[in-house]
């Protein structure tokens, strides 16, 4: 009985099968070449002073393709996991031939053989469908995001075309030289069948044209989008391994006096993986697709960001002049784009370093300029005097951390307010209603008062390191004084910048955000959750609570809903739709959790003047608005207060209720 097999270089001899080699090696060397002069832009930039996450990073996001997979439906997901897995399942079996053609090992026969033939066969029809699907929608269906060069269009049909010239060679060697086991491969049978009956020489014609076309597609993918997957995995490889997205590197004085300025000025500041990452860049359009600015109509573009910085890398053109300054200001910081991107770009880092360079020239919008000497001049965002940080203190009898220790007394939870939540009238009543709460609990807390500080987060963001630098110093220095292990804030921003860049200050403490600590108070027993009517109530998720600190699940909690959204990084979830036993639901809005949608407040744009007609929290008071819900809850004072003014803007007679999620509870337990 014959194994089944199959005759490599089939009816060829020794000339053609060194004519092949010699092709495949100037193809192969044109592609290297190409590469060659990539790597040599990357390493412009600096060395990378972190931990590569060489393994997990590709399995994770290349081979795991996590970001694509969690991507909404409309952005074509599972067409580019057809077209990725298709093409990696042929590049595997082009390389399992190779390692049995040119290897020791032989094992391209019998029962591997037939199982090879039909895995591989399907999958070529999986990469076939995803190509046909990936033409027609850019061709009848094509984002807004989603740009589309002529190039584009030829690497699909390059695609397409070396799909099917793979299978009319499969379908051309089973008709010249049939075998018993040649079902094994179904489409290369089926096509075999439908082919007239072939010479040798007309197979040899095919299989040539087939090799041909690999050579020259081969040597030309450094020009095509499709190299991006090629870069992918090296982006992916020098992932960050301990990075939180929520922690922006810090500047050091030595940094600074080497390079002779502070931030990015020219593409080569910035470090080889960010360089090498703007390569990897897809151009699908999913971080234009979240960004706010971009849905209401600004010049920010967070894939024209990433491209445009990729042309000055090669023609030396400064940053801002490649980005526009205009563009580079109207970013949140709320890292949609970061967390929507498969191939891992950072364009927060790309942003917030070019904006570092244009606060040292002087360079910062003047609203944000104001915010920056108010924080320098009075450690207050706001700009208001250390003094009135008690303010809102009035007759509440609140602990203070210098009383009690004075007299002796010990305290376990550090209540941090924040700016906001001592200036700010509906934030200050959300600081009263916590207080309240913590002290119902038998909760052992005190503030800091007069000695907190601005945690330095809107100055950082803004571009100011080195006062965010000293804010931090400082408040560390404080905390360390009074021996504080556990913080608690109801501000999302404060909670960030404690929690994950303080740490490099020496600041190294149990942060806890209100609504988590609610929850367990709830869970404990020692508060009461609210009892909501049935879709009366929609909650906006803060960006820097939910998407980049991963935590959703936490205001629900506190709020009496079951949820299970932290580290489910998807649109939708089984919970938000479903009452739970008490008759609780959420009106969830369409974005919601990781998938939040900002509201226009972080990076430093509260200071910054809007235009009326372009304000992201109008976006999002307009989805809040259509869940059909008349009281809105959030746990950020930022987002209160952006979306206060934009709820007053688009739906001003609605009679729409705007709280904290502290006052929902606090109505549970009066």
């Amino acid at each position: 009985m014959e194994v089944p097999t199959r005759a490599e270089f089939l009816f060829q001899g020794p000339w053609q099968k060194a004519l092949f080699y010699a092709i495949l090696a100037v193809s192969l060397g044109i592609f290297a070449w190409q590469v060659w002069g990539r790597v040599r832009l990357w390493r412009q930039g600096k060395p990378i002073s972190w931990r590569p996450d060489y393994l997990g990073g590709v399995v994770k996001f290349v081979l795991g393709q996590r970001k694509v997979r969690t991507s909404r439906p409309k952005s074509g997901a599972p067409m580019h996991l057809m077209i990725f897995y298709g093409f990696l399942a042929l590049f595997i079996a082009t390389t399992l031939l190779g390692i049995n053609t040119y290897s020791p090992w032989k094992f391209h026969k019998g029962t591997y053989y037939l199982a090879y033939e039909f895995v591989f066969d399907i999958m070529g029809v999986v990469l076939f469908v995803g190509l046909v699907w990936a033409l027609l929608r850019r061709r009848f269906a094509k984002p807004k995001a989603l740009t589309s060069a002529p190039a584009d269009f030829s690497a699909l049909y390059m695609l397409l075309i070396l799909t099917v010239s793979g299978f009319l060679v499969e379908g051309a060697r089973m008709n010249v030289n049939p075998k018993s086991f040649d079902t094994s491969a179904p489409v290369g049978y089926l096509v075999s069948g439908v082919l007239p009956q072939l010479l040798p020489a007309h197979y040899l014609g095919i299989w040539w044209t087939h090799a041909v076309l690999v050579a020259v597609f081969i040597a030309i993918i450094p020009r095509l989008r499709i190299r991006h997957i090629a870069y992918a995995i090296f982006s992916a490889a020098g992932h960050q391994v301990d990075r939180k997205m929520g922690a922006l590197k810090p500047i050091t004085m030595q940094e600074v006096e080497e390079a002779g300025q502070i931030g990015v000025k020219e593409p080569k500041d910035y470090s080889r993986w960010h360089l090498l990452s703007l390569d990897a860049c897809m151009e699908c359009g999913r971080c234009t697709e979240v960004c706010p600015a971009w849905l209401v109509g600004k010049v920010l573009n967070p894939k024209e960001v990433v491209q445009n910085i990729r042309g000055a890398m090669k023609n030396g053109t400064t940053v801002a002049a490649a980005v526009t300054e205009e563009a580079l200001w109207q970013c949140t910081t709320c890292n949609a784009c970061v967390e929507a991107c498969p191939v891992l770009i950072n364009q927060v880092d790309l942003i917030t370093d070019a904006r570092r360079y244009l606060v040292a020239e002087g360079r910062a919008p003047g609203t944000s300029g104001t915010m920056l000497r108010q924080v320098a001049s009075t450690e207050s965002a706001w700009g208001t005097p250390s003094g009135d940080r008690e303010k809102w203190m009035a007759g509440q009898d609140v602990p203070l951390v210098r009383d009690l220790v004075a007299n002796g007394e010990k305290f376990e939870v550090l209540l941090w307010v924040g700016c906001a939540g001592s200036v700010d009238r509906g934030a200050m009543k959300t600081t009263r209603d916590f207080a309240a709460l913590l002290k119902k609990a038998n909760v052992s807390f005190a503030c800091l008062g007069k000695e907190e500080k601005c945690t330095g987060d809107p100055a950082r963001r803004t571009g100011d390191e080195f006062l965010f630098q000293q804010m931090a110093e400082q408040n560390v220095a404080t905390l360390e004084q009074y021996g504080v292990k556990t913080v608690v804030t109801a501000c999302p921003h404060c909670f960030n910048t404690i929690k994950n860049e303080y740490s490099v200050f020496g600041g190294d403490y149990e942060v806890l955000h209100h609504s988590q600590f609610l929850s367990t108070l709830i869970k404990d027993g020692k508060l009461n959750a609210p009892s909501l009517e049935d879709g009366a109530v929609t909650l906006h998720d803060p960006c820097y609570l939910a998407r980049i600190n991963n935590e959703a699940d936490a205001p629900r909690h506190a709020l009496g809903v079951p949820s299970n959204l932290n580290d489910h990084r998807t649109p939708v979830d089984r919970w938000l739709n479903e009452a739970t036993e008490d008759g609780n639901r959420l009106a969830e809005p369409q974005r919601r959790a990781q998938k939040t949608l900002c509201c226009g407040a972080g990076g430093g744009r509260m200071w910054i003047e809007e235009d009326i007609n372009q304000r992201p929290g109008d976006n999002r008071a307009r989805e809040l608005i259509g869940t059909g819900a008349k009281t809105v809850a959030t746990a950020c004072p930022f987002c209160r207060i952006m979306l206060d003014a934009s709820l007053n803007n688009v739906a001003p007679d609605q009679g729409i209720n705007l709280v904290d999620i502290v006052e929902l509870v606090k109505q549970a337990n009066d």
